[in-house]
């Protein structure tokens, strides 16, 4: 008979916590902290793709700086013929 007791306890607490309505502050905490492992998830992602493209901006101005440079090279040998 305990064995009953407990079976029914067990599946009333399982139907409780299936018929929380949208009001319920327990889903709302829920529902709030996986936006928020979400969000940190893709703040972190949009980090390391900032992080990337910092370093292919920072060597194309360096080789954009040696174009320019050797453009003006060949452009003062040119003046210099």
């Amino acid at each position: 008979m305990k064995e009953v007791e407990s079976m029914v306890v067990k599946e009333d607490m399982d139907r409780i916590k299936e018929d929380r309505g949208p009001g319920d502050l327990t889903l709302q905490i829920e529902s709030l902290m996986k936006q928020k492992e979400y969000l940190q998830r893709q703040c972190r992602r949009a980090g390391e793709a900032i992080l990337t493209q910092e370093g292919k901006y920072i060597s194309l101005e360096k080789e954009y700086d040696k174009v320019v440079e050797e453009n003006n090279n060949l452009r003062t040998i040119m003046k210099g013929k």
